[in-house]
């Protein structure tokens, strides 16, 4: 595969001043992402001004239900869009990427969260309500509570109501209930899938606000040096000493907890690394011979910086963001674990805390601990494995046979 690695070219060593494409003139991604925002823009509009009630069935999007959309077709338009014009560049980052087990099952783990967490709280409903509707008729909430998980089983004096098989004076997990209850009643599957909707939340709504601010100032600072670039990362620098996490519990003290106000702290304070790495990445890339045949040829800086290095840092972009999300994955559910966080009844964090409360924790009751702990941890090593992964095959220096290629 080495030998005819030279026969294609990698996303960050194609001089884009080749392509044929009049001054100017918008991309293709670009066209679509405005189309879309116009569309989403105008539902927005309709929604808050003319709808009376839901907007879709039983739908009643929030604000950070639109940056998500936001966030979805910025994603769609700026990596899918693109991956799918260009199938020669995609087939070859296929075929490094699966060189790595480890990158292909964080890729399939990540694949079915996202989908767990857009489809899994629509098909299991409310935690406090048994899975499609249905459950025992007993119980706090309708269904019983202390059901262990399928596969598993607890004393039968240790639960109200068994809601599946009793044998040899214990009470074993049915698949109504396959993740368990809580001591409360509540499904713990369903409960999962409510907290994996909010995490996804904040993964593309963060990341659609840390990664273009990261992305501009990084490339202009590295192109435009000078006094541009001082002040840019002086006040990089001042950012940092202002810990996110503080200026969010002040501004949650003085607003009230909300998600969007987290994602906006987090996602408005903690771009400055990222920014960091991006300027260094695009002061080489300012060195290559296409950046300088554009400054010869006539190009503004503006021009170079839109045209030529913020196309060509991806591989900085990618690693640091894929460090960043987990970290606010990390951070949210740690903030509901403590009574801080901004959906304090539908988080990962609420259900580990009050859990790891129960006077019956852990000798007897341990699913509800358990069940968010290991989709946290599974997420946030999958993304940093991917991250690691799609560093090496989107960097044109490695040519996808890192070590990570034989793992």
């Amino acid at each position: 595969m080495a030998a005819d690695s030279g026969d294609y070219e990698t996303f960050e060593s194609v001089d884009w001043s080749s392509i044929d494409r009049p001054k100017y003139r918008p991309s293709t991604a670009t066209v679509g992402f405005l189309a879309a925002l116009g569309v989403l823009v105008s539902a927005f509009a309709y929604d808050y001004l003319l709808a009376d009630g839901a907007l879709v069935a039983d739908w009643s999007p929030t604000p950070l239900d639109w940056f998500s959309l936001v966030g979805v077709a910025t994603f769609a338009c700026y990596v899918v869009v693109p991956l799918a014009c260009n199938r020669q560049l995609t087939r070859r980052y296929w075929r490094q990427l699966r060189r790595d087990r480890l990158a292909l099952a964080s890729l399939g783990w990540l694949t079915f969260f996202v989908l767990f967490a857009l489809v899994g709280p629509v098909i299991l409903g409310d935690p406090e309500t048994a899975p499609m509707g249905m459950g025992a008729s007993q119980g706090r909430y309708g269904i019983p509570i202390y059901q262990p998980p399928v596969g598993t089983s607890i004393s039968e004096y240790a639960t109200t109501v068994c809601g599946g098989p009793l044998s040899n004076g214990k009470c074993w997990g049915t698949f109504l209930h396959p993740f368990g209850t809580t001591n409360t009643g509540k499904d713990v599957l369903a409960f999962v899938a409510r907290g994996a909707r909010i995490e996804l939340k904040l993964a593309f709504v963060s990341g659609m606000i840390l990664v273009p601010i990261a992305t501009v100032v990084g490339s202009v600072a590295a192109q435009y040096g000078g006094w541009v670039d001082s002040v840019l990362m002086r006040y990089v620098d001042l950012q940092q000493v202002i810990p996110a996490f503080f200026v969010y519990l002040v501004a949650q003290f003085l607003y009230g907890g909300s998600l969007l106000l987290m994602v906006a702290v987090f996602g408005l304070l903690n771009w400055g690394g990222v920014a960091r790495l991006v300027r260094s990445e695009a002061l080489k890339k300012r060195e290559t011979a296409y950046v300088k045949a554009a400054q010869a040829a006539g190009s503004s800086r503006l021009a170079v910086v839109r045209r030529h290095l913020i196309p060509n840092v991806s591989n900085a972009v990618v690693t640091a963001v894929t460090l960043q999300i987990p970290m606010l994955l990390i951070v949210e559910t740690t903030l509901s674990y403590l009574g801080l966080g901004p959906m304090q009844s539908q988080s990962w964090g609420y259900l580990i805390e009050t859990s790891i409360h129960d006077d019956n924790f852990p000798t007897l009751v341990w699913w509800g601990v358990a069940a968010p702990v290991g989709f946290l941890v599974a997420t946030v090593v999958s993304l940093n494995l991917l991250g690691d992964a799609l560093r090496d095959v989107l960097d044109p220096r490695t040519d996808g046979h890192s070590d990570g290629g034989h793992r």
